[in-house]
Parts: C-alpha cells; structure tokens; sequence
C-alpha cells in the first residue's frame, strides 16, 4: 500500500479508536465476571465490523480489503492503542481466519467467508491449537507426546476428540462456539506428518466448555478451556492435505502484528507518563521531567518505541514484497517488541511512582496486557527463539539477507 494511503488508514483507525474504543474499558472494567465483561465488549466489536476493520484482515483477492502485512500493522497499532481486549477481538479473529485464508481453496472460502466480509453482526473466528499440555512441541513422535487432539476418518468424516485452551471465541458470544472454528489435531501417530488443519462451523456439536481461565490482562478477553467429543467434521472441510498442519500453524503465527500491538501499548503509557512527568511536581520546585533519571527513563522508552515502530514495519514490508528475510524479521519484531513492552511499562510505572500501582491511571493495567506479548502467538522461548535457532543452523543462512529491506 503506497506511504499516502497508509497515512491516511492510520488516521481513519486513530479516530476509530478514540471515538469508540476509548470507552471500551469503562463499560467492561465494573462487571464481575469474565463471561460478562467479554460479552458486554460485543458492541464494540460490532463497530469494528461495521467500519470494514474485519474485511481489512482478508485479502482483496479472496474479496476483503487487506492489502497486506503493513497496512494490518497500521490497524493493529492503533487499535489496541484504543482499547487491546476489543482489538484483540479483532485481531483473534483474523488469526482464526487465517489457515483458511492462506490454504483453503475455492469451495471452502466460498461457505465460509461470506459472514466476515459483511459489514454486519459480530462474526467471530478462533484458533484451537493450544492445549493443557503445552503446544511448543506439538510435533514431537509418540502417542503421549505432541499435539494430543486426535481425528479419525469414519464415514466421511472427521471425528475429533481433544482438550485445547487459551484459544480465543472458543465459546462465542453464547457459549456454543464461534461462527468458525479452526481446529488442529493430529490424524495418525507422528505429528510430524499426520497433522491436520479442519474447519468446524458453529454451533459446535461436542463442545464442551469445562472452565474459564481468569487471565492477568486483557480481563475483557474470554480465554476459556474445553473439550472436543466427537464433533464430526466432513471430509471435504480438511484445508490442505493430511501433514499440512505443521506449515500451516507455522505460518498462521507470523508474529510481526505482536511487534505493532506492542508499539500501541508502549504508545499510549508513555503518553500518560510524559503529561504525568510534565505537569506534577510530586512536592518538589520543578517538574518531575526535569530531574535527569526521570528525563533518561523516558528518552530511553521513546528510543524503544521507535525501535519497535521501524522493526515491525520493516517486518511487515518483508513480508509484502515476499522476501526472504521476511521470516527472521518477523520473529525479531515479536521477540524484541514484546518485551521492550514489558520493560518499557515497567520503567514508565517508575516515572510516575506509587500512583502508577492503582487503576485511576492506565498503567497499571497496560502492564497486565503487555505482560502477555511475550506468550501471545507462540511463546518467545518454546517457540520463537527456537525459529530463529533453526534459522543460525541452517548452512545455507545468509544472516545479512535482512540488510536490502
């Protein structure tokens, strides 16, 4: 997308955000329950799909309006600036969507992808990968290891029998699951080469919600844990082909959209921390911002903001001429922009002092959101340093590839 059209999306999305998203966590922060607060976001995220944010995630060759990598950094960006739990909405279903967008072919994009190219309703889409024994070696051989979800063919069919959790819209706005449900389970013994990616319309027959996790941050999120028994999916909603899974889940998680969301955040405290550090005193002569450690703590977060700004474009920019580098800058960008997040809060927190710990300012509860960067969309440890590891042990790695872009 050319530099004028970017500029001009950013500021249709920092308008959205400010006017609508702004408000978000007022009406949701009071109510008592997780089920409650992330049901009463639906208004927001009805907004978010009225205003085409949902048709700017899917391609314009499959009929959306995405353009690609940048201009959903734009959005994700400024989105959560406004409100991170009804961007991650947003954004979780993109990431739901996503294995059908990239490996579903004509039939199936054409059953499933109406309701999210309307501009109408709250269409939700998840992402059933993670599970309570963990997923960073989901494609570990053996029957107790790995990903432990198992389908099996029978009369045309799928049979699908599992646990998964931390999976977004597992529930739906009903607790009968989301419009489209993208389940990932293992069809033979090696997952390896026996995993498979199936399309499960909603409502789901066999869900089974056990529990809701009550998370640290993103308290209007619902993050639930369930059961699969014996949801039947058919043959021809399998996307791809049996050993696809592994490539396509890789894929799905690119990693680049944490490295915005974590711009956003660290955008919006060093916001409230520098018009903190510009106007309060706490008791002495001058304002705070004039003592160096407070002045140095901020120039430093600024310098990481921009840093993480210019990484994740860069990514992003990869990643839409489809270059090579793509992969390893994108990895980058999730690493080192989630936990700059993290630091950054907490170095902001120390800018503004004791006041910072209640929830009359933002802070407190940024923190607990960008606490989850560094777990979000494949763990940095489990799974992210471990691409970047496979990628240094590559002989044929060229590690100044990322130079030209």
């Amino acid at each position: 997308m050319p530099a004028a059209e970017l500029k001009s999306l950013r500021a249709n999305a920092r308008e959205f955000a400010g006017d609508v998203l702004s408000k978000a966590r007022e009406t949701t922060e009071a109510l008592p329950t997780a089920t409650e607060r992330y049901r009463a976001t639906r208004p927001f995220y009805e907004q978010l799909v009225a205003a085409g944010f949902l048709r700017a995630l899917i391609p314009q060759a499959l009929g959306g309006d995405g353009t690609g990598a940048s201009a959903a950094a734009v959005l994700a960006e400024e989105l959560v600036a406004g409100d991170p739990s009804v961007a991650l909405n947003l954004f979780s279903t993109g990431l739901g969507l996503t294995p059908l967008l990239r490996a579903g072919n004509a039939d199936q994009h054409a059953r499933y992808l109406p309701p999210f190219l309307a501009t109408t309703g709250a269409p939700l889409a998840s992402l059933a990968l993670s599970e309570p024994g963990g997923t960073a070696n989901l494609d570990e051989p053996g029957p107790d290891t790995g990903l432990c979800t198992t389908a099996r063919r029978e009369d045309g069919h799928w049979v699908v029998n599992g646990q998964k959790q931390w999976v977004s819209h597992a529930t739906g706005w009903g607790g009968t699951g989301p419009d489209l449900m993208t389940v990932v389970a293992r069809a033979g013994d090696d997952p390896a080469t026996a995993l498979v990616v199936l399309l499960v319309p909603g409502p789901v027959d066999g869900l089974r919600i056990d529990a809701v996790l009550d998370p640290l941050g993103h308290r209007s999120h619902l993050l639930p844990r369930f059961s699969l028994v014996d949801v039947r999916v058919p043959e021809a909603d399998l996307v791809g082909e049996v050993g696809d899974g592994l490539g396509i889940v890789t894929a799905a998680f690119g990693g680049a959209l944490i490295g915005a969301c974590a711009a956003g955040v660290m955008r919006v405290a060093f916001d409230a921390a520098l018009a903190f550090a510009r106007t309060d005193r706490r008791g002495g002569r001058v304002p705070v911002v004039e003592h160096q450690g407070v002045g140095f703590l901020l120039a430093d977060v600024k310098t990481r903001i921009e840093a993480v700004r210019s990484l994740t474009y860069r990514a992003c920019a990869a990643l839409d001429a489809g270059s090579p580098a793509a992969e390893e800058l994108s990895v980058h960008a999730k690493v080192f922009g989630s936990e700059a997040a993290v630091q950054s809060l907490l170095d902001l927190m120390r800018v503004v002092g004791v006041d910072s710990y209640g929830h009359h300012l933002p802070l407190a509860g940024l923190v607990q959101d960008a606490l989850a960067y560094p777990l979000f969309s494949g763990g940095n440890i489990g799974f992210r340093r471990r691409r970047l590891q496979a990628l240094l042990a590559d002989p044929t790695y060229d590690p100044w590839a990322t130079i030209d872009v």
